[in-house]
């Protein structure tokens, strides 16, 4: 028991969520380079160096530049254990970060220095805001002219209602900043030129605000400026109060740029120090489970197919939420009601895996999935047999008409929209009558038709015919007289569906035909998530 207790206490399991481009998978691969494990870090972009960022494993995402896939890393700093969940920041993606951050214990929210709080972390931060998540706010892009750190600070409170407390504070001149004040020890550390790129971790020296050396290695002005802004921070700004923090009413700020390594460490090292570790997980019951209970539990928020293209594997994710994991073992899976042996347990550097003997609370493990696992399903020990709470099921609102091009590559088709599916990167319906060789596929953004179309033709060798349908709302049907659904009254401008489970699903252009279609037929419900799923 003390081994576990130990264990937990040095477990950080975190997401990072932002818009698109303002740095995060770059933050990531700092992080991992500070972490020493990996030695030389490249850029998404890699525009100076000629590497690709080692949480995109995925080739489109090379080529693109963009995280389409969230990714699982893990990294020993200090004696600290840390799970990174990279997800990706394109809203047409979203779905996936949603699910990731069901596995998170906190949240990095990374901000762009000169384009501020930006549509897709608004809608990020209040998912993980609903879920009582801490939130740790990481203002990137130093290197570049941006905003004042005041006017950022103050649109934290107005946009997202959440008050901040700078942890550290830039000095010098927009575009041109020398160091950072640590308002929690009172010291100063000033970098020194990068001439590496960011590839290289950035020397840096450190002393107090009353050294002599430092106040000349500022000059005056910048020290003065600095003293002003901290006397200021100190009589206008919150007390800091981990409490807050952890109820996600106080978001701690640091500064930095994650290109040029400016303030990542001192900002990683604070963070390890006042995140959470692993914390209880909520079960459908409505009950809790906590991490040192020494029964396993586990749930899948993610899998992953074809992450070595050699061997065509599946990969599913789960996190570890109490007990033991143990290579070999056999757990209990709720949703079949069978025990199962988990194979292949392993964890992640992107596409660099290592076997796992144990892994504890917080952990984030892969295993072999012959297809028998789905996102959301509860393992655990035999005699917890226990299920935790559902995942949030999101309406689709793009959809197209997918079929194989060459009807000798049906199989191979079937194959891979089945497994993309299970993957969660699209939902799939059916029309009665109507086999998976034509299927209605729905998606939440358009950049999911692509790689959905790039993944069947390099992974399943199968290419597409895709019509983009006309629909824009999708809802679930239901009614307690199951004849009502079959005779549906004003189905001209709309289509019925099934999901995967046999849930009819009504398709239409707008919610004016949704209201239109409803008001003829008395008895009909239409639900934004299945009936049997509580929406959270």
């Amino acid at each position: 028991m003390q081994e576990l207790l130990e264990k937990i206490e040095k477990r950080r399991t975190f997401a990072i969520i932002s818009h698109p481009d303002a740095g995060k998978t770059t933050l990531t691969e700092k992080l991992l380079l500070y972490g020493g494990a990996i030695h030389l870090a490249g850029s998404v972009k890699a525009r100076k160096t000629a590497k690709h960022a080692v949480s995109d494993w995925m080739e489109i995402e090379k080529q693109r530049g963009i995280s389409v896939t969230s990714s699982v890393l893990q990294f020993d700093y200090d004696g600290y254990r840390v799970n990174i969940l990279d997800t990706p920041g394109h809203q047409d993606f979203s779905e996936d970060t949603y699910r990731t951050l069901m596995a998170a214990d906190s949240a990095v929210m990374l901000i762009d220095a000169a384009k501020g709080v930006e549509p897709q972390t608004k809608k990020l931060f209040w998912v993980c805001h609903r879920r009582h998540l801490p939130i740790f706010t990481f203002v990137n892009k130093l290197d570049r002219y941006g905003r004042n750190p005041f006017d950022l600070m103050d649109e934290l409170e107005k946009v997202l209602g959440i008050r901040a407390y700078p942890i550290n504070w830039p000095i010098g001149i927009d575009g041109h900043y020398k160091g950072v004040y640590d308002r929690l020890k009172n010291t100063i550390e000033l970098f020194e030129n990068d001439t590496s790129h960011g590839s290289n971790k950035l020397k840096s020296t450190t002393g107090s605000l009353d050294d002599p050396k430092i106040r000349e290695m500022l000059g005056e002005d910048l020290y003065e400026n600095l003293c002003n802004d901290i006397e200021l921070l100190d009589m206008a700004g919150d007390e800091f109060d981990l409490e807050k923090v952890n109820a996600g009413e106080l978001t701690p700020m640091f500064f930095g740029s994650a290109m040029t390594n400016f303030g990542v460490q001192s900002f990683l090292e604070k963070f390890l120090e006042l995140s959470p570790k692993p914390q209880p997980r909520s079960l459908q019951d409505g009950t809790m489970i906590s991490p040192d209970n020494e029964s396993f539990s586990a749930f899948v928020f993610k899998i992953q197919a074809n992450m070595n293209p050699a061997h065509r594997d599946r990969i599913s994710f789960m996190r570890i939420c109490s007990g033991v994991f143990e290579k070999g073992m056999s757990v209990y899976h709720k949703q079949s009601g069978k025990m199962i042996k988990l194979a292949q347990p392993q964890q992640f550097l992107a596409q660099e895996r290592t076997i796992v003997e144990k892994a504890y609370p917080g952990d984030i493990i892969g295993v072999f999935d012959p297809g028998i696992f789905g996102i959301g399903d509860s393992l655990s020990d035999n005699s917890l047999k226990l299920q935790f709470e559902d995942f949030p099921v999101f309406p689709p609102e793009i959809f197209a008409r997918v079929q194989p091009k060459d009807s000798l590559k049906r199989k191979q088709f079937e194959k891979g929209i089945m497994q993309l599916s299970q993957e969660g990167a699209i939902q799939v319906f059916h029309q009665e009558g109507v086999g998976l060789e034509s299927c209605v596929v729905g998606v939440v953004g358009v950049l999911q038709l692509e790689v959905l179309e790039y993944r069947l033709l390099n992974e399943y060798n199968a290419k597409l015919l895709m019509n983009q349908l006309p629909y824009s709302v999708a809802r679930w049907v239901y009614a307690e007289d199951k004849k009502l659904v079959d005779n549906i009254k004003g189905l001209d401008n709309g289509m019925l569906v099934f999901d995967k489970k046999d849930r009819p699903v009504i398709l239409v252009n707008n919610e004016w035909s949704l209201n239109w279609i409803l008001d003829r037929n008395p008895g009909i419900q239409f639900l934004t998530v299945p009936a049997d799923v509580e929406k959270i």
